[in-house]
Parts: C-alpha cells; sequence; structure tokens
C-alpha cells in the first residue's frame, strides 16, 4: 500500500465509485434544478443543509476522521485488531451520544427562536424565507447523527484498506434523493416549499440508511459496532480527543467562514445562495473522483508510513500523487472554464431553472474551476499533517484563509453588482485555496525537510501547457458546433454540442499529452492492464 502502485489502485477504486456517486448527484441536481428552481425556496435548502454538512466536517470526514485514522492505524500496525476495535468503540460512542445531545439542544433552541419570532408577528416574504429555513433545519439536523456515525465507519474501513463500501456509501444518499424527486414528479400540484420539505425528509432517511450499512460493514471487517462505556480514559482515547479538539477549531474555523459566506450570499441576493450551490456541485463532479479519491487514500496511507519512519515513502506517495492529481485535474479545469455555459444549460437548465439561471450559475462556475487544481492539491496536503498527529498546522493555515476570505466576501458583496456578487464571492475562495496550499507547503518543508514537489514542476507544466492548447481549440470550435448542431433543435442540439467540444476537448489533451508526456501515458496504461 505504501508504494505509488498501491495508491494508485485504491485511487482507482474509490475514484471508480465516487464517480459513480458524482454521476448520480448529477441526475440529483438535474432534477433538483427542475423540480425545486434557483430562487429563495433552494437557498433555504442550501442555507439548512449547510448545518448538518458543517457537523459532518466538524466531527465526521473531517475532525474525527483526521484525529482518529492515524491513531486506529497505528493501534492495528503495532498491536491488533482487537485492541484498535475497542479503541474504535469507545470514541464511537462518545461521539455519537455528543451528537445527540446538540441535537437535542439545538431543537429547543429553534423551538425558542420560532416563538419569538410569532410575537413579533412579522409577515412578508422575508418571514416565509426564515419559517422555511427553520423548517428545514428542524427537519435535518438529525441527519447530522446518522452521517457522522456513517463517516467514523468510512474511517476505521479505510484504515483496514477496505475503501470499496465506504467510496459506494454516499451513492445511497443519492440514489434517496433522486427517488423523492422522481416521486415529486408525478405530483405536480405540490407547492415549491412542500417538495423541499420531501427532499429534506428523504436526506434523514438516505443518513439513516447510510449509517447501518456502514456498521454493518464495520462488523464484517471484525470491528464490531457496539456501544461500550467502557476505555474511555484510555491514553489512545485522549489523544484522538485531542486531536479532535485541535481538529475541531480548525475545522470549525472553515465552517465558520462557510456559514458567512452562506449568510453575506443571501445579503448579496435572494437567489446567491442556491446558484452558489449549483456551482459547487459541478465542482464536485472532477474534485469528488480524483481530489476527494487521494485525500481518502493518503490519510491512512501516511500514517502506515510515518508509524515506521518511512519519510522517503511518504515523500514519494505525495509527489507521485500530485503528479497524478495534475494529470486529470489541469485539463478538467479548463474544459469547464471554457464550457461553463454548455454544461451548466444541458445539466441544469428546464423547468424552473430559466436562461438567467444558467448564465449566473456558469459565471460562478467559471470562476471556480480556475481554483480546482489547488482545491485538490490542498486535499493532498492535508493529510501529511494529520497522518503525523499534527492538527494544530492545518488550524492555522485555516485560520488565516479564513479572515483572507471573509474579508473578501464582504469586499465583493460591498463593491460589485448585484449579478457580479457571487462571482466575487466564488473568486474569494479560489485566492484562498491557493494561498492555502502556498502555507501548507512552505509548513511541511519546515517540519520534514524537501518535499520532493520539485520532481514535479516538469511534469505539471507539460499537463499545463497541453490543458491549456485543450482550452483554446475548444473556445475556437463553440460558435462552429453551437451553429452546426441549432438544427436539432436546443435541448438536443445542446447535448450534441457539448458531447462534440467534450470529445474534441478529449482527443487534443491525448495528442498533447502523446507528445509531451509519453511515458506517464505508458505507466497508465500499464497499470490498467495489470488491474
Amino acid at each position: 500500500m505504501a508504494g505509488q502502485k498501491g495508491i494508485l489502485s485504491h485511487v482507482f477504486t474509490v475514484g471508480a465509485f465516487t464517480a459513480l456517486s458524482r454521476v448520480l448527484g448529477l441526475v440529483r441536481e438535474m432534477l433538483q434544478s427542475r423540480r425545486i428552481g434557483a430562487d429563495i425556496e433552494q437557498s433555504a435548502f442550501t442555507l439548512a443543509f449547510a448545518i448538518p454538512n458543517m457537523a459532518r466536517k466538524l466531527f465526521g470526514e473531517g475532525a474525527l476522521t483526521a484525529a482518529f485514522v492515524p491513531v486506529f492505524k497505528g493501534e492495528v500496525e503495532a498491536e491488533s485488531i482487537e485492541k484498535a476495535a475497542k479503541l474504535a468503540r469507545a470514541v464511537m460512542t462518545m461521539v455519537l451520544l455528543m451528537l445527540g445531545s446538540i441535537v437535542l439542544l439545538c431543537m429547543g433552541g429553534l423551538e425558542t427562536i420560532v416563538h419569538y419570532r410569532a410575537e413579533l408577528g412579522i409577515k412578508g416574504e422575508e418571514s416565509y424565507r426564515f419559517l422555511l429555513t427553520i423548517r428545514l433545519v428542524k427537519t435535518l439536523l438529525p441527519y447530522m447523527i446518522f452521517i457522522c456515525g456513517a463517516a467514523f465507519g468510512m474511517g476505521v474501513l479505510n484504515s483496514l484498506g477496505r475503501f470499496k463500501a465506504s467510496s459506494f456509501m454516499p451513492c445511497l444518499h443519492n440514489i434517496c434523493w433522486i427517488g423523492i424527486l422522481g416521486w415529486i414528479s408525478f405530483f405536480p400540484e405540490l407547492r415549491l416549499d412542500q417538495r423541499i420539505h420531501r427532499v429534506a425528509m428523504a436526506i434523514l432517511v438516505a443518513g439513516g440508511i447510510q449509517m447501518v450499512f456502514m456498521l454493518w460493514c464495520m462488523a464484517r471487517a471484525g470491528v464490531s459496532p457496539r456501544l461500550s462505556f467502557s476505555g474511555w480514559t484510555d491514553p489512545k482515547v485522549r489523544l484522538v480527543w485531542r486531536n479532535i479538539g485541535v481538529a475541531a477549531i480548525g475545522a470549525g474555523a472553515i465552517q465558520i467562514n462557510y456559514m458567512l459566506d452562506q449568510f453575506l450570499a443571501q445579503v448579496a441576493s435572494e437567489w446567491a445562495a442556491g446558484v452558489i450551490g449549483y456551482a459547487e456541485r459541478l465542482m464536485d463532479l472532477p474534485l469528488g473522483i480524483i481530489g476527494v479519491a487521494f485525500g481518502t487514500v493518503l490519510l491512512p496511507t501516511f500514517a502506515g508510513l510515518f508509524s515506521k519512519n518511512d519519510f522517503d515513502g511518504a515523500r514519494a506517495a505525495l509527489s507521485g500523487s500530485v503528479r497524478s492529481l495534475m494529470f486529470v485535474m489541469l485539463p478538467a479545469a479548463a474544459g469547464l472554464f471554457v464550457l461553463a455555459p454548455e454544461i451548466t444549460q444541458v445539466i441544469y437548465e428546464g423547468g424552473d431553472f430559466d436562461s438567467l439561471a444558467t448564465v449566473r450559475v456558469s459565471r460562478a462556475v467559471a470562476v471556480y474551476s480556475l481554483g480546482l487544481g489547488f482545491f485538490g492539491f490542498q486535499k493532498s496536503l492535508v493529510p501529511w499533517f494529520q497522518a503525523q498527529n499534527d492538527m494544530k498546522t492545518p488550524l492555522y493555515v485555516s485560520t488565516a484563509t479564513v479572515v483572507v476570505n471573509a474579508t473578501l466576501n464582504i469586499l465583493a458583496v460591498w463593491l460589485l453588482p448585484v449579478e457580479w456578487r457571487h462571482v466575487g464571492l466564488a473568486a474569494s475562495t479560489v485566492f484562498c485555496a491557493c494561498v492555502g496550499c502556498a502555507i501548507l507547503v512552505s509548513a511541511a518543508r519546515r517540519k520534514n525537510g524537501p518535499l520532493g514537489l520539485s520532481s514535479c514542476v516538469r511534469p505539471v507544466a507539460k499537463v499545463l501547457v497541453s490543458s491549456v492548447a485543450m482550452g483554446v481549440v475548444l473556445y475556437v470550435l463553440r460558435p462552429y458546433s453551437a451553429d452546426f448542431f441549432s438544427r436539432f433543435g436546443l435541448r438536443i442540439g445542446s447535448v450534441l454540442s457539448l458531447g462534440t467540444l467534450v470529445f474534441c476537448g478529449m482527443a487534443v489533451y491525448g495528442v498533447f499529452s502523446l507528445v509531451l508526456m509519453p511515458d506517464a501515458l505508458r505507466n497508465l496504461r500499464r497499470f490498467r492492464a495489470r488491474r
């Protein structure tokens, strides 16, 4: 597993299931855009769903996984699966009890807020949006328990090198979501607020299914998921919680910044939060398939290597992963930047999602695409520190970028025209990702010496040249393709035009890769042939 072949093997596994999940996610978003639109209801849902997502990143896939996986992996390597399982049960029990208490307190607080709002007698559109958001938040709050329990199971399975089940788990979420949107299609008389509430209820059910599935997979892997009220004072458990505390502060800073983004998006315009959410979903396809796959695999990989003091192996794993990551992310960024209007139109436009929404979303997509490489690189760098039980460095970096991002976002909302404020919010996110990568690389060098990233400069430069060439060709071909396929009608012509442009882009990138990077292509073909 320590070698690059082992990493790529697991990345292909994670990437394949993640690709399935992202494709299902795109189907979900296509249905949601047509059934819900990009107005007040979608903005309320985006804000409400951000709260359990914040908990997932704080206590699930974020701080908990980062703090737990290195310690659990060390127990597996140094001790035995039985001792590691005891550690897992103790931590899981504590986390679920804590989350259950938080949900109950939040439910009580929301009831108080609603009661106070009713006494003030506030009415109108603002009251409608506020009450809808509160209703959705109350529905989705228990989801944070389910998804964090599922994420904990993912951490256990990934530490044991079992990536298939954890990679498939998000598909269950999307299947349930698609199912409810399909059901809504048969009831056109439902109001938009009723539709979005049905979606929230389906997400809650999906969270329960995901948690049960992951706990079942844990049991099959030899780690019984039963609750345990012993071992809470074990030094390893205390180490996990110390690391969780530091990591949660860092993740909390990021999530506070995310919630600030959501609030500023609401201030920017009533539609901005929903529009940004749709743009982010398009970014999730390449970033989720490749970036998240590498981040998922690298954390337990680095943890195993650092537990053996194999720093050379860790450097080789990092540099090899960066080269493979950029080979996919940079051309994806170029394609999304040039074809943002066409992609947005084909995927989203229709029903309650009109041409104006397409223009708004495509502008954000084009800006977000410029940061795709940085987003992926950051997901490969953070596990470097987490695997060494260093949660403070990512905390410092996230805090610094939060301050910069908040400042730029406020300026964007204050200075830019209404139709471009959400673009400014996206640009701020990209800039902060670039700054975050630079700080993380500098910190890693100070901590561990050279990272071996100098070997990536020439390969990444070749990928960049190939990607830019592909983007230029696509830009030139766009109007000709649109004119040629317009004879088939707007909908079919748009799909055919986009498909042709994507095929041409892949062909151009393939030719440039053959000329500039023949070794990389040969190695990839040999690896896939061995699989």
